[in-house]
């Protein structure tokens, strides 16, 4: 949620700050800003509404001068979205501009003391408050930006990542960070700032990602010194080298990055299990769990902890490792965990699964979980985020940067790492036969062709959303391993569409949502080959009887649910463990088109950030 952009160096800033503010639309926000400085004069332009409208006002408003500035796309948590509340924001004096995403708790208290001692606010933000308290720490302590900087954190409650200039040093940016994610960029003598490195591919593959309780002084002629906010220790960063580029962040030729991310999962999914699935010698080598098996053989119960669609991924996964490794699986959405006072022991297993790395409830769940002694193994995608640096260990996805704000390739990628921890570790443990280990992994192995077919279906797809567009309500029914596939399908309708979905387990059908079933109700079943074929026959023709329209995902060649549903989508035969990831291919189609269809904005939806980063 929010983004954040800075620049100081020989360039002009505005280009690296608009193009970056435009690359990081994807995390979501309802109004952005920007202020450049040019030594002199400091330009800031602000308003409610997309980087588009920023972009219109900045040409018609102000001058675009300067190698030093700030921008921000704001996700509105204090103040409702307008031009005043946008980032940045100015200290009383003027002389301090900050931008901010997180969230100051404590900040009521602190305006009211700053109200006391003569401060104006213009704003009903907490960003404000935060740098008028830096300005009045700086002028009542007698101190430098950074100093008072730091001395302002260690008096704020809540989560943050800032970066924040002062007029009267031209050659300097200060950051921080807590909670919240904040990568520097370091290039030739300029340096870049960003929530994520997405901003300044083009011009460095060199990023320091502050920790937690870091900060950094950016000053040019100067190497980057980060300390930390508490206890002012010197911290030395590690320089990373990015594994990104520039080619990945363009849409390629789709209309939308969310319909090239459905169309990059063939390749992906390959690029998740290159190296590490050798089907041919019965070999899974993931670095991060070798180290590590005999915690899971032995754990008494292992605890997934996710949001959203990586919480759907973890329902998968409860499936996979109860059946293949006999150990109880228990998944939590992350956002509840800590707030009911779990049992944990230093005998669980908690894996934390979280595209970002950056989901703050899911990094909450974390730090509770090691505070109480269990082993927390990490699954995400973004390399050098948070989650991957808190966990003990863990497996990157490599689905490579996921823009779209509704995730696709992110759950078949993290649903493949999933299957292959539970392989390797059956097979440790000896809870899978030799026969079954193999055949699975090559069925895993050839799942990139499946989907490969699957999307072969994408315009018979779309001649079945022309039909349903209009639909006021969905309801998407799954059984076993699909159940999952279920809530995940109607969580991507709901998501970029905005009809209301829900996903049941089709047995449930009669305990509650079959009162809602007519002939208005179209009806999504997940009708592949599996164990529960015939009892999900039955709760079709249960549907049928009430008239529900059917559209029903189904494994080719079948003729038994072909003659009951309205529609078909049909997808290559797979194993009934590895089908969630051929059944969920339709399902992000069909909620593709629909969205389309209805005009909607498919990558930004109303109200949704990709990564959230605040509570």
């Amino acid at each position: 949620m929010c983004g954040i952009v800075g620049y100081i160096g020989n360039r002009e800033a505005y280009p690296i700050i608009l193009n970056g503010l435009k690359r990081l639309e994807y995390r979501g926000y309802d109004s952005a800003g920007i202020a450049l400085y040019d030594g002199t004069n400091i330009q800031m332009c602000k308003t409610k509404g997309k980087v588009s409208d920023l972009e219109s006002k900045v040409t018609s408003d102000i001058s675009t001068a300067g190698k030093l500035g700030i921008g921000h796309t704001r996700w509105a948590t204090h103040g409702i979205p307008n031009d005043v509340n946008s980032h940045p924001h100015y200290s009383m004096s003027g002389d301090l501009v900050i931008i901010h995403n997180g969230i100051i708790e404590n900040y009521a208290s602190i305006k009211k003391e700053l109200i006391k001692r003569g401060y104006i606010f213009k704003s009903e933000t907490d960003t404000e408050v935060l740098v008028n308290l830096i300005e009045d720490i700086k002028i009542k302590e007698k101190v430098k930006l950074g100093k008072a900087v730091q001395i302002a954190l260690n008096q704020v409650i809540g989560a943050y990542a800032i970066a924040v200039f002062d007029r009267n040093k031209p050659d300097e940016i200060v950051v921080a960070k807590l909670g919240s994610p904040l990568a520097i960029g370091i290039g030739e003598d300029e340096f870049f700032v960003a929530s994520d490195a997405t901003p300044f591919i083009e011009f460095t593959n060199n990023a320091i990602y502050l920790e937690d309780e870091e900060m950094a002084i950016i000053r040019l002629g100067r190497e980057v010194r980060v300390r930390k906010i508490k206890g002012d220790q010197l911290v030395d960063p590690y320089v990373q080298e990015l594994q990104l580029n520039l080619e990945q962040i363009e849409k390629g030729g789709y209309e939308h990055f969310m319909l090239k991310e459905i169309y990059e999962q063939p390749t992906v999914i390959k690029d998740t299990y290159r190296g590490r699935l050798l089907a041919d010698q019965g070999i899974i080598k993931l670095g991060g769990l070798e180290d590590y098996i005999q915690k899971f053989v032995n754990a008494n119960r292992i605890i997934i902890v996710a949001c959203g669609t990586s919480w759907h991924a973890g329902l998968v996964a409860e499936y996979i490792f109860e059946d293949w490794l006999r150990i109880p699986v228990e998944v939590e959405y992350a956002s509840e965990f800590r707030y009911r006072n779990p049992i944990i022991t230093d005998k669980d297993v908690v894996i934390a699964i979280s595209q970002s790395g950056e989901t703050a409830d899911t990094l909450a769940a974390i730090k509770l979980a090691k505070q109480q002694g269990a082993f927390v193994y990490g699954v995400c995608n973004v390399v050098g985020s948070t989650i991957s640096r808190e966990t003990h260990s863990g497996t990157y996805t490599h689905a490579g940067p996921e823009i779209g704000v509704a995730s696709t390739k992110a759950f078949t990628t993290q649903i493949t790492v999933l299957t292959m921890i539970a392989l390797k570790l059956a097979k440790v443990k000896g809870t899978i036969s030799k026969s079954n280990y193999m055949m699975h992994l090559r069925e895993l192995e050839l799942i990139p062709s499946c989907v490969e077919e699957a999307l072969r279906s994408d315009e018979k797809i779309k001649a079945i959303a022309e039909v349903f567009k209009d639909a006021s309500n969905f309801l998407y029914l799954g059984r076993g391993y699909n159940f999952p596939v279920a809530l995940e399908g109607a969580l991507k309708l709901k998501e970029i569409s905005y009809i209301h979905a829900e996903g049941y387990p089709a047995a449930e059908m009669k305990h509650g949502p079959i009162a809602l079933i007519d002939d208005q109700m179209p009806v999504v079943v997940i009708a592949v080959n599996s164990n529960h074929y015939e009892k999900v026959v039955s709760n079709i023709e249960e549907i049928k009887a009430r008239q529900g329209k059917i559209i029903a995902v189904v494994t080719e060649g079948d003729t038994s649910v072909k003659e009951l549903a309205d529609y078909i989508m049909e997808v290559p035969k797979t194993s009934e463990n590895l089908s969630p990831l051929v059944t969920t291919i339709p399902l992000q189609l069909l909620s593709y088109h629909i969205a389309v269809m209805l005009g909607r904005n498919v990558d930004q939806p109303r109200n949704l950030a990709k990564s959230v980063t605040v509570e």
